[in-house]
């Protein structure tokens, strides 16, 4: 379905969304977030939990995930001589041991300091970035660098999540099927999912397959121009493998339905998407910057979270689900009083 084409601008997605929507921890339970359900063919609304979602589904339809993982890329050091306190956000890595991060506060961090992280560990800032970060080289006496960040890291929480990270978003803030190692934010609308959940859609007849997109913080970066057609997304690293394009392939040969959970997923289809409803298998990076009116060739059916006023997931999801029906289901969700972001509720589109 593809929305009249009309030139949608960064101000025709703006609306005000006071702090107390903002969700600032997840609910008890994975599968007890409110579901909104958007049906586009009749305009309808209606209110669920997201431990009903397996009502939506029949036999044969596909269900596509992200299982990138999340990893502990938010650490804490003091600079050398100084004893500044320094927060290391770690992006990409470049090479062995050598990063690219961005830190705060900024001004205070130059080429040639010395960050110190722990006793054994430490890192040397080598380089500035056209983005405003650094370049860091990590060194340490021994042990595997991943189990060093598991040991020292802290879950990379938005930055509107305003409370210290506790403990269990080690847990919260990844998928329950999150398998591959890489992402600097979750794929939020995975968080819902529970294995009890994901065993009732298997026993329903429910055909699971994954994709990989490393989210990183390009997905979030703002949009500060007015015409979409001039923003460039961030690159993020992705694949789609074999068994999962023969899928989808075959899906649509056979005209079953297809659902992706996240925006991610659906990035990494589109991307893959290479004639008409056919996709191929593929891994690298995409920049896919999706907005209305977009033509969407692979999925059926969207689960995702409630967005960020002016963000590229708003504007996926508006693309998606329509301009207007979206727009009225925010305003909606404010009216019944739904939690937005990361640890709020859901919503599908079919």
């Amino acid at each position: 379905m593809i929305e009249k084409k009309k030139k949608y601008k960064l101000s025709d997605f703006r609306y005000q969304l006071p702090k107390k929507f903002i969700a600032q921890k997840p609910k008890r339970k994975r599968d007890g977030a409110k579901m909104m359900v958007l049906n586009r063919e009749d305009k309808s609304i209606k209110h669920k939990k997201f431990s009903d979602i397996s009502e939506y589904f029949k036999k044969n339809d596909l269900l596509i995930l992200n299982d990138t993982k999340v990893f502990p890329a938010k650490l804490y050091a003091t600079k050398d001589r100084t004893d500044a306190k320094v927060e290391i956000f770690l992006l990409r890595e470049l090479g062995d041991r050598l990063w690219e991060v961005l830190v705060k506060p900024a001004r205070k961090v130059r080429i040639g300091n010395k960050l110190i992280l722990s006793e054994s560990l430490f890192c040397d800032v080598i380089d500035n970035t056209v983005s405003g970060g650094r370049v860091v080289r990590f060194e340490f006496d021994k042990g595997n660098f991943d189990n060093i960040l598991d040991n020292l890291g802290h879950p990379p929480l938005p930055p509107y999540i305003e409370r210290p990270i506790v403990p269990s978003d080690k847990e919260r803030y990844q998928t329950v099927y999150a398998e591959k190692r890489g992402a600097v934010a979750a794929p939020i609308a995975g968080l819902h999912f529970t294995p009890q959940l994901l065993k009732n859609l298997k026993k329903k007849g429910v055909n699971i397959y994954y994709i990989t997109l490393h989210i990183g913080l390009g997905t979030f970066k703002p949009v500060q121009v007015e015409d979409l057609n001039r923003h460039h997304m961030d690159s993020e690293y992705f694949e789609v493998s074999p068994s999962t394009a023969v899928a989808i392939n075959e899906a649509k040969r056979k005209r079953r339905r297809i659902f992706a959970v996240g925006t991610s997923t659906v990035r990494a289809l589109e991307t893959v998407n290479v004639s008409g409803f056919q996709i191929s298998p593929k891994k690298g990076w995409t920049n896919k910057f999706i907005h209305p009116p977009h033509d969407f060739k692979i999925v059926d059916g969207l689960i995702t979270n409630f967005h960020q006023p002016e963000s590229t997931l708003l504007m996926l999801t508006s693309a998606f689900g329509g301009y207007k029906f979206i727009k009225d289901a925010y305003s909606t969700a404010k009216k019944k009083n739904y939690r937005f972001l990361s640890y709020g509720d859901s919503m599908l589109i079919t």
